[in-house]
This record gives structure tokens, C-alpha cells and sequence, in this order.
């Protein structure tokens, strides 16, 4: 097995499930060219994400880590007339480009609120709960961003934390690696949190070796 082979697979995946979306295309086109890394989500994981904030009947979306405003688009479309999204990016030129990407897509001020600078100074700010909450920024902060995201959702909110497996390193307890340090934190906190029911999956694809956590408060 090997990471071709799954990104062949993920390819094969994502058209026969996903129709060629020209507003997605040009979202990660204009990303690539102002220089923004290639670290979105990959098409079939902005699907699921849509179809878990549909499903959770989210009103209300809460998202750390912004980039290019990808997957803020694969999110916004599962809101229902009158829903709103905040989302948190610490890089002012990643918001630029993300403003543009979500204009575009149709999702204006009034549906998608892009909130500049550091995530945990900017999330006590936020007035919630929020129904929804996908957590993609950098994995030092885990922990803290978890703390914030609870604090501002309420029994029945979903929440999705992306790229905690890091290639299988999050088996590693040396501590060597912040990144893992941030994501065994967070790890520890939900299970010493009793009110998060959650779980994690590995995944393989276009993207490489990694997976998710998927949880509940209870």
C-alpha cells in the first residue's frame, strides 16, 4: 500500500460521489497562488464535514483554522437560511484570500465571520453556542483550543478536530514533537472530560497517513 495508491483511490472516490464543483476548484486555484500552503482539506473530507454539520442540523458552525476558506465553504453550505459561521485565522493574508474564496462562493459578511489574529485571544470574544465546532489549526494549541470550543458550545454540539494521528507519531510520549505534545494533551483532556463522548479514526489518503476525532458533548 502506498500514498499513489490512495491518492489514486481518493481520486476515484471523489468523482464518482462529488460533481465537479467550479467555486471549490477556484477556492483551492486562488489559494495555491497567493502562496498559501496545500494543507486543505481534501474533497471527500470537505464532504463529510458538510454532511455532518447537515446532519447535526448545525444553525450555528464554529471553525479554528481558516486558510484559504475551503473547507469554511464545504461547512457554510450546510447552514440553513439565516445560520451563521465564525472563523478564527491567525494570518491576516490567509483571511484575505479566504474572504474573497467565501464571497464568491456567496457567503458574505452576513454568513461567514472571519475573525483575524490568534485564535485564543479572539475565541473569548465569540458569543455562542455554536452547534457545530471543526478544529483545524496548528496542533501546539490543541488543548486550548478545546477548552475555548467548550466553553462556547452546549449539549449536543459536534465536534471535529482533524490531523491528531501525525503520520502514527502520536503514539510517541518522548514529547520530542510539539505537535503531538499538543495533540496527546488535548487526547488526555477529553478523556478526563466527562462531558465529551468521542472517538478517534485513522485515515489514509490523498492527504497521506492521519485521522480525525469526532465527539459529542454530552
Amino acid at each position: 500500500m502506498t500514498r499513489e495508491l490512495w491518492t489514486e483511490v481518493d481520486s476515484y472516490l471523489s468523482d464518482a460521489l462529488i460533481p465537479a464543483d467550479p467555486v471549490l476548484d477556484a477556492a483551492l486555484a486562488d489559494s495555491a497562488a497567493a502562496g498559501l500552503p496545500s494543507i486543505a482539506v481534501a474533497p471527500n473530507q470537505g464532504k463529510m464535514l458538510y454532511l455532518l454539520a447537515l446532519t447535526a442540523g448545525a444553525r450555528s458552525i464554529l471553525e479554528i483554522g481558516t486558510l484559504g476558506g475551503y473547507s469554511t465553504i464545504w461547512l457554510a453550505r450546510a447552514l440553513p437560511p439565516g445560520g451563521k459561521l465564525v472563523t478564527c485565522e491567525y494570518e491576516p493574508r490567509h483571511a484575505k484570500v479566504a474572504r474573497a474564496n467565501l464571497d464568491r462562493a456567496g457567503f458574505g459578511e452576513d454568513v461567514v465571520d472571519i475573525r483575524v489574529g490568534a485564535a485564543l485571544e479572539t475565541l473569548p470574544g465569540l458569543t455562542g453556542p455554536f452547534d457545530f465546532v471543526f478544529i483545524d489549526a496548528d496542533k501546539v494549541n490543541l488543548p486550548g483550543y478545546l477548552a475555548a470550543a467548550l466553553e462556547l458550545s452546549r449539549p449536543g454540539t459536534t465536534v471535529v478536530v482533524d490531523n491528531v494521528v501525525r503520520g502514527g507519531g502520536v503514539v510517541d510520549d518522548s514529547g520530542s514533537d510539539a505537535a503531538v505534545r499538543g495533540v496527546r494533551g488535548m487526547l488526555e483532556a477529553m478523556t478526563g472530560d466527562d462531558r465529551l463522548d468521542a472517538t478517534a479514526v485513522q485515515t489514509v489518503g490523498s492527504k497521506g497517513y492521519d485521522g480525525f476525532v469526532l465527539a459529542r458533548v454530552r
